[in-house]
């Protein structure tokens, strides 16, 4: 963390694959690479029906959602090329939402909120506009806020390679 930004990229938290069938997704992630699946998630809100699966261990491990709409017809439209994402680990997510809003990065609605991993999320929209000039160039990035282990981890990994 620096003065200039007072936000840490700390690691990739996950990647998130939506298709229409969450089988079909499956048959690739799960049967064939051989991820793990560790958890499901189901919101109506966000029209989701997500298998949580993993790689790796310890507060370094990466999730992989594989999602499927709940409608497909209806929006979020969790099946479709722009609702995939991947997820940034941040060490601490209000003051970086807050400073990335102050240098005009744009954000999805629905601000700061709980993630299906139980950990607080937002999302930075894909697309700028003119009042918020700075956002994904077309990618869906969620920021996730690291809980302490894995902001332990990072320090350790930084430490580490100083000395």
């Amino acid at each position: 963390m620096t003065a200039l930004r007072p936000l840490t990229v700390l690691g990739i938290q996950q990647i998130a694959i939506g298709g229409p069938d969450k089988q079909r997704l499956q048959s690739l992630w799960v049967r064939m690479l051989g991820l793990e699946v560790i958890g499901r998630f189901r919101s109506e809100r966000e029209n989701v029906d997500e298998d949580i699966c993993a790689i790796g261990s310890g507060p370094l491990k990466v999730e992989v959602d594989l999602m499927q709409p709940l409608d497909p017809e209806k929006k979020p439209a969790v099946h479709t090329t722009p609702l995939n994402h991947i997820g940034l680990w941040i060490d601490d997510l209000p003051v970086a939402v807050e400073w990335l809003i102050a240098k005009g990065v744009r954000f999805a609605p629905g601000g700061i909120r709980k993630g299906a991993g139980g950990f607080d999320i937002c999302f930075l929209h894909p697309k700028a506009n003119d009042e918020f000039p700075i956002a994904g160039e077309g990618v869906l990035i969620e920021l996730v806020q690291a809980p302490r282990e894995v902001v332990a981890a990072f320090n350790a990994l930084a430490q580490k390679s100083l000395a």
